[in-house]
């Protein structure tokens, strides 16, 4: 398809509303090489005992909500923070809210539930306990979940168990947080499910749609240094994804409900001498795009006509909601990180992923008010192992088996966009190849989802030793080929 030549002026000339179609037919959207696929899947094959499967056997008109909650903590409670082991001490301020958001789907026959919070990671027994709360209260299954964190750095540890989860239960084998964490903890899980409650409270008729850009906020962090090998650094020659995924939820007028952002990079602009409570670039960029659609964010005709806000998409109340979901990050950190507390590269950042991510919104013109909504899991376990004791980085590494190692895959299709989910911090050759194989055109992965398994490098990256295989407790020859073909399965592919 040609490209079509750009008008000169912003909103006068953007294309008009996004109009509902069949949502049988197949979608090609505008700008360039973009392009939605909406016919609904007649089915999914899931291999193995493991694996759950909810799948309805017909489509229906879409319905969407959305919801976000502020998970704040109070300014004086001084919590521990997570992400960085040197930094011991509590939070000393807050610089802007953190949030948990939700977006809940509806093809008239099933629901499923896609949620992010501002922290740094999903606890297995806080999914467990969560998803089956949902599933119970909402009636939404738990295979139809994808709860996620964005791996923040900056804000509030979690304890991996709540109030009505004691601490035995939960890991007897290490440290008991502090009764101030399990509340904070509590607390987080009971406003996470009122984000899905709102958002499911919220449904009304909707179309969506997908498209994807570029933005070059992420580097690859794997560099080799002299005498020590590989470490935490700035590689520019190594793998990274520069993709930003979207899927854009509107009403059947054209006004935008919700955007699901997905993108490959540690929410790490600020580092450990950073004692101030923030969302990060993950905060930043959802910060920009809901501000955007509130028409609190002033463009200037030369930035471009997609960045244009049209008067018929702007949205009062609590306006937009923008979903921010880590990809497969485990290798890639902001192209330009913060000493201190200068905010200043965060709100740099988050203010480039945001624009793009507004750009690729506003070129999905075509929408498909029509869903299919099917839904697996499955769990895969994996030989583990521990690295020996000592100081790091270092010239050699020994290590010692430990135990196996869980990684939950979950996989939520909407029509013929594939939503996966992988408990921990995939490093980005897995998805490359996840990606070239899958059946499906548009396939994104969300990162510490359902759970909470640790780092995990693909099989060629364990040859070269680095905080992130130094780090995780897996043995090379298992999670890289169980996550792609399992998921490959779950889709559906032999």
């Amino acid at each position: 398809m040609a490209l079509e030549e750009r008008p000169s002026t912003l909103e006068s000339n953007r294309p008009p509303c996004s109009a509902p179609v069949d949502g049988r037919a197949t979608l090609q959207a505008e700008s360039g090489m973009r392009k939605l696929l909406s016919v609904p899947i007649l089915g999914l094959l899931v291999f193995g005992l493991s694996a759950v499967l909810s799948f309805g056997a017909s489509g229906g008109p879409l319905q969407v909500g959305a919801a976000r909650v502020d998970i704040t903590p109070a300014s004086d409670a001084a919590l521990p923070m997570g992400g960085y082991g040197a930094r011991t001490q509590g939070f000393q301020r807050i610089h802007d809210h953190i949030y948990v958001r939700a977006i809940v789907l509806s093809d008239g026959s099933h629901q499923a539930a896609l949620l992010a919070w501002e922290l740094i990671f999903m606890p297995d027994p806080v999914w467990k306990e969560l998803s089956q709360r949902i599933s119970k209260e909402l009636s939404i299954p738990a295979e139809n979940l994808i709860l996620a964190a964005v791996h923040d750095h900056s804000a509030p540890t979690l304890a991996a168990m709540t109030a009505s989860r004691p601490p035995a239960s939960a890991n007897p084998a290490g440290p008991t947080p502090s009764p101030a964490t399990i509340a904070y903890t509590t607390k987080v899980e009971n406003d996470a499910f009122e984000a899905v409650r709102r958002a499911q409270a919220n449904l009304r008729p909707a179309q969506v749609g997908f498209g994807t850009g570029k933005a070059y906020v992420n580097v690859n962090r794997r560099e080799l240094f002299p005498q020590v090998g590989w470490w935490l650094g700035y590689n520019p020659e190594g793998p990274s994804d520069k993709t930003v995924a979207v899927l854009k939820f509107s009403d059947l007028a054209g006004k935008p409900i919700a955007l699901l952002i997905n993108y490959p990079v540690h929410a790490v602009v600020m580092g450990p001498a950073n004692l101030a409570v923030t969302g990060d670039l993950a905060g930043a960029t959802s910060r920009f795009v809901e501000q955007y659609y509130q028409g609190k964010i002033p463009t200037r005709g030369d930035a471009g006509w997609d960045l244009g806000l049209r008067p018929e998409e702007k949205v009062e109340g609590d306006g937009v909601v923008a979903v921010w979901t880590s990809g497969a990050a485990g290798d890639q950190n902001p192209v330009s990180v913060a000493s201190g507390e200068d905010f200043t590269m965060v709100d740099a950042l988050g203010k480039i992923l945001g624009e793009e991510s507004v750009r690729v919104a506003n070129n999905i013109t075509l929408m498909s008010p029509q869903a299919k909504i099917g839904s697996a899991q499955r769990v895969i376990t994996c030989p583990g192992r521990r690295v020996a004791p000592g100081p790091r980085p270092r010239a050699e590494y020994t290590f010692t088996d430990d135990d196996p190692v869980n990684i939950r895959l979950s996989l939520v299709m909407l029509n013929q966009i594939a939503l996966t989910g992988v408990s921990g911090e995939v490093l980005t050759p897995i998805y490359q190849r996840l990606k070239k194989a899958s059946p499906y055109t548009d396939t994104i992965m969300v990162t510490h989802a359902n759970g909470a398994s640790g780092y995990i490098p693909h099989d060629a990256g364990f040859d070269q030793i680095s905080y992130e295989v130094t780090t995780s407790h897996l043995k090379p020859g298992c999670a890289e080929p169980g996550i792609v073909n399992g998921l490959l399965e779950m889709m559906g592919s032999q």
